[in-house]
C-alpha cells in the first residue's frame, strides 16, 4: 500500500502528507474500546420507531469536539415503545459526555446507516423504571440492587430541530 501512495505521490513532501491522511482515515471509527473520528455510512432519515435496533448489541455515537475533530466511540443502545436511549456508565470519567452536553446534535451509526439526530435530556421516573428493564432484558444483566455504586446517565434521542 505504501508503495502505491509513495508512486501517486511525485515527491516527498506530497508523500509526507498522504501517509498520515492515509493512516488517518482508515482509523476513523471506533472499535471495541478504542474511540474513532468519523463515522462512515448511508445516511437514514431519523426512523419514529426505532425497534430496529433492538437487534444491534453495539451501536457508534459520534461527538463534535472542542479540536475540530469529531469524537466517536462504541455503546451500548435500548429502545422503550420505538423511542431510543443512549446511556453512558461513569458519565463524569468520559470526555465525550461533556463534548454532547456542550452540542447535543450527534450522529449515531447503527449497522451501516447513519443518523443526524439530538440527544436530550429526560426526568420522567416511569420512564426511566422502564428504560433500565429494556436494557437487563437486552444485555441480560442483573437485577441492580438499592446500592448499585456505578453511575449511568441516560439521553432521549430525537430528530434534530
Amino acid at each position: 500500500m505504501l508503495r502505491a501512495i509513495r508512486r501517486f505521490c511525485r515527491s516527498r513532501r506530497t508523500f509526507a502528507i498522504a501517509v498520515p491522511l492515509v493512516f488517518l482515515m482508515l482509523g476513523c471509527q471506533p472499535r471495541d474500546s478504542t474511540p474513532g473520528l468519523w463515522l462512515s455510512g448511508d445516511p437514514q432519515t431519523t426512523p419514529a420507531d426505532w425497534t430496529f435496533t433492538d437487534a444491534h448489541r453495539e451501536i457508534f455515537v459520534q461527538v463534535a469536539t472542542p479540536y475540530f475533530l469529531p469524537h466517536s466511540v462504541t455503546i451500548w443502545c435500548a429502545q422503550v415503545d420505538g423511542t431510543l436511549y443512549i446511556g453512558a456508565r461513569n458519565p463524569d470519567s468520559k470526555n465525550w459526555v461533556g463534548w454532547m452536553a456542550e452540542r447535543r446534535d450527534i450522529r449515531l451509526k447503527v449497522g451501516d446507516s447513519l443518523y443526524e439526530v439530538r440527544a436530550n435530556d429526560f426526568d420522567n421516573d416511569e420512564t426511566l423504571a422502564a428504560l433500565k428493564a429494556a436494557y437487563r432484558e437486552k444485555y441480560e444483566l442483573p437485577e441492580s440492587g438499592p446500592n448499585a455504586a456505578t453511575a449511568i446517565r441516560y439521553w432521549r434521542i430525537g430528530p434534530r430541530g
